[in-house]
């Protein structure tokens, strides 16, 4: 079961679309201390990346308590719709879809085939596909419009908070202000002593789209930490793809408990 938990949160890292011919940007502006946190959201939603598929491979580092493990792997997905990850010879795949989370592995002669209610435990918050997304693009967990939010400057990046949190867990953003990309985002249920904190160190411009170019997380749940770095490589955007994905005969089904 650990190694079914290991390629999950993996797999969620690995949402990330970056492209060929990238641009590394670094975040060289200066904060404005005039601007207004309707102005920073608006900034913020209107650079959503915009493409349709992405394939390429991924160098992973992971680690928690029991493991560290550092793995390539490659990476189809379609945007909104399926997401595809494969080891080395297929020994391991994963499938993920809005309803769907599946798992194989070929070394161990077993599955997990459920639904996304496994990524919200895992990852210890409410979070569903369309959040993940936006969580691994580089956006906002969620959309920051229809909201109002308290505005403050932390050093090089503006902190934006909600003033009124309709969500089970609180949310903290950082934006920085040359292009107005997140910094990092902070989800935390300080009861259940549970925080997700993503980082964003460095962005790219790819097909005049403004994407991460590296990605850190760290999940911890009470004791239990498990971080996360990502490095892009070969990466397309907008190939025709399949996803291949088949269950083989005769593997044992394991339990996400």
């Amino acid at each position: 079961m650990q190694q079914l938990k290991t390629w999950i949160v993996i797999l969620s890292a690995a949402w990330l679309a970056t492209g060929c011919g990238a641009r590394k940007l670094t975040a060289t502006g200066e904060v404005d201390s005039r601007m207004t946190a309707k102005n920073v959201v608006r900034y913020h939603m209107s650079g959503t990346p915009d493409f349709k598929t992405l394939s390429g491979r991924l160098a992973i580092d992971y680690s928690d308590a029991e493991n560290n493990q550092s793995v390539t792997v490659s990476l189809r997905m379609k945007r909104d719709e399926v997401i595809w990850l494969s080891a080395p010879l297929g020994v391991v795949k994963v499938l993920i879809t809005p309803n769907r989370v599946s798992y194989y592995n070929k070394l161990q002669n077993e599955f997990f085939d459920g639904d996304f209610t496994y990524i919200r435990e895992l990852l210890g918050s409410e979070i569903d596909f369309n959040n993940l997304q936006n969580l691994l693009l580089g956006q906002a967990v969620h959309d920051l419009r229809g909201q109002k939010y308290h505005l403050s400057v932390d050093g090089e990046v503006y902190e934006l908070k909600p003033e009124a949190n309709p969500w089970i867990y609180k949310l903290l953003y950082e934006i920085e202000p040359r292009n107005f990309r997140l910094a990092s985002q902070q989800l935390s249920q300080p009861e259940f002593k549970r925080l997700m904190h993503v980082r964003y160190p460095s962005y790219q411009e790819v097909d005049g789209r403004i994407v991460p170019e590296r990605l850190y997380i760290a999940a911890i749940e009470k004791e239990e930490r498990v971080t996360i770095g990502i490095t892009y490589r070969q990466v397309e955007l907008n190939r025709e793809l399949n996803f291949p994905y088949k269950i083989p005969k005769g593997f044992n089904q394991i339990s996400a408990k």
